[in-house]
């Protein structure tokens, strides 16, 4: 009885220290879980940034390409008007010029017509000129220029069919020109004041582009860091399990592109007695030892609460199966494992076991045993 009393009070203090390590499990669980909480929330931003940066270049396009449309006409626009507007000047002072002229022309057909009394032999051709010079006259009225002042700026030299030409030709000029547009110059204003908007909101889009592309350059050095990291970790964790597994050999992980960002990874596998070689070519229970081994050092980096197998020991003969629990008692130190197996080399390690017996036809039921308490319960 005291013996018994002595192995239930250790019995008990190996539980508590059981249920210590089980919450200190439980904490690196949750450790583990904020990390790739924090991991994904930065794998978001980074994929919402690099939207937002396409985004930003698609409108930076096309604001450019709307500047471009908007420059070239107002530059067109400016120069047309400056043209315009000095050959409507030009014109002007033509057109006063040549008003002048046909003052001073009319002068000269009043002298003419008070000396028609004394000239019979050129009534014929003064009764002509006076009724060009009425012509003339209205003319002038409907322009509003005095035939005074315009018949002094006209010598007698004067070639009046050259005259008529040359007021002919501005004034098929003057209809050439067209109507003036006014509001061409209120127009350029608003045109300026538009590019000066647009010049503003590009020169934002471009602070803002930058601000992205730091954020961007950012992430991708921390992402590759943290990557390197954890690789070589792993890569280091491989290389020391699976010579366990396999009892010698040695295997490493590759990466296929130097780019840390855009590399997939290799495993490179060589066991006992063979070659380098990809896991691919190798026969299917050395892929499970070697996945294995993977695994496990993944699990050394970030242990998880739990581990669950499959009948990963199925492809496994014997000797391999040992190995297998051997490495399995090792990690359960860290982590506890939950395996299915029909193995009885891999039934012998469990400390726990759980089946389904059939006791009655048709009838399932679930059955476990703690190895352990059955054990001190059969040395009692």
């Amino acid at each position: 009885e005291k013996q018994r009393e002595a192995l239930n009070n250790q019995l008990r203090e190996q539980r508590h220290q059981v249920d210590n390590l089980k919450a200190q499990l439980h904490q690196g669980a949750l450790t583990l879980k904020g990390h790739q909480g924090e991991l994904q929330n930065l794998n978001s931003i980074h994929a919402k940034e690099a939207a937002q940066l396409q985004n930003m270049h698609y409108k930076k396009e096309q604001l450019n390409s709307e500047l471009t449309l908007l420059s070239t006409p107002l530059d067109e626009q400016g120069d047309a008007l400056q043209t315009m507007l000095l050959k409507h000047n030009t014109l002007d002072e033509e057109q006063k010029k040549l008003h002048s002229e046909l003052g001073e022309i009319e002068h000269q057909l009043e002298v003419i017509e008070k000396g028609q009394q004394n000239i019979q032999a050129s009534q014929v051709e003064c009764e002509g000129y006076r009724v060009r010079a009425k012509s003339v006259i209205e003319q002038l009225n409907e322009a509003k220029v005095q035939l005074q002042p315009l018949l002094e700026k006209v010598g007698e030299a004067t070639d009046e069919k050259r005259w008529q030409e040359q007021l002919d030709r501005t004034v098929a000029a003057v209809a050439r020109l067209g109507a003036v547009n006014l509001a061409a110059v209120e127009e350029y204003d608003v045109q300026a004041q538009r590019k000066q908007h647009l010049d503003e909101q590009n020169q934002d889009l471009e602070s803002a582009l930058e601000t992205l592309e730091q954020a961007i350059r950012k992430i991708d050095k921390e992402t590759r860091t943290r990557f390197k990291n954890t690789f070589d970790r792993v890569n280091n964790g491989l290389q020391t399990l699976f010579p366990k597994v396999f009892g010698g050999g040695s295997a490493y992980l590759a990466l296929t592109d130097d780019d840390l960002l855009e590399t997939g990874v290799s495993i490179m596998a060589r066991p006992p007695g063979k070659k380098n070689s990809t896991i691919h070519l190798l026969s299917g229970g050395e892929k499970a030892l070697t996945a294995l081994s993977l695994v496990f050092a993944i699990f050394q980096l970030n242990p998880a609460p739990f581990c669950l197998l499959d009948e990963v020991d199925a492809p496994l003969d014997d000797a391999n199966v040992g190995r297998f629990c051997k490495l399995v008692s090792e990690m359960s130190a860290s982590v506890q494992f939950i395996y299915i197996t029909h193995n009885k080399i891999a039934m012998e390690m469990a400390s726990h076991l759980t089946g389904v017996t059939m006791a009655e036809p048709g009838v399932s039921r679930m059955v476990a045993v703690d190895v352990e308490q059955a054990l001190a319960i059969a040395q009692a």
